[in-house]
């Protein structure tokens, strides 16, 4: 008798915990509001780059000299090159500042993604395939006053190997933007944005 009862309480446990364990590997997905300050660890994420963009956005609209202008300037961006260790698209990070600086109406951007495009559509234009009253009139583009550039760097830290329940990073990133005037190829504005942050984690996790 006392046997039989061994025998299901042990089949009644596995059960239970087999339940456990599916209910734990069942997959959830929730919204996570953008404009808060939410990590899931030391590395760099979507709140990181709104830190970015609204810092330096915010720093280059303040300068005096960008408000000192007598009509907008053109701007050309060429990027953000990306530095550091990860695989992280810079490109969203330009993308956001333009976006910025255009909707301040202080600046007119050229898109420089696009002028291969231009180029071939002009060709087009050109090869006999469009009247010539309807052809886009060559020599019209506008030249740019300045060029936007960035560089985002990283570095690393971890903590030595040695006998501990956790293991700590650390990473720290420092975004650097400038404005080169075009015409005398001097740098006529930058500033940096930092960000620092640590994390810990179990040795053994769920």
């Amino acid at each position: 008798m006392l046997k039989n009862f061994t025998r299901t309480l042990a089949r009644a446990t596995s059960l239970l915990l087999m339940s456990a364990a599916l209910v734990g590997c069942v997959a959830t997905t929730r919204s996570i509001d953008t404009s808060s300050d939410f990590h899931y660890d030391a590395s760099y994420d979507f709140a990181d780059k709104k830190a970015i963009v609204n810092e330096l956005t915010s720093s280059l609209l303040a300068d005096a000299r960008t408000n000192n202008f007598i009509e907008r300037p053109v701007v050309i961006s060429y990027g953000i090159a990306n530095e550091t260790s990860e695989h992280i698209n810079t490109g969203g990070i330009a993308d956001d500042i333009r976006a910025n600086l255009l909707q301040s109406k202080q600046f007119r951007f050229l898109n420089q993604r696009q002028r291969e495009n231009l180029v071939n559509e002009a060709d087009y234009q050109y090869a006999g395939f469009v009247a010539p009253e309807e052809r886009l009139t060559e020599g019209r583009q506008l030249g740019a006053d300045f060029l936007l550039s960035g560089t985002l760097r990283s570095i690393e830290k971890k903590q030595p190997k040695q006998w501990r329940l956790n293991k700590r990073k650390l990473i720290y990133y420092n975004m650097t933007l400038e404005m080169t005037d075009t015409t005398t190829g001097e740098i006529t504005w930058t500033d940096n944005v930092e960000i620092a942050r640590e994390s810990s984690q179990p040795i053994i996790a769920w």
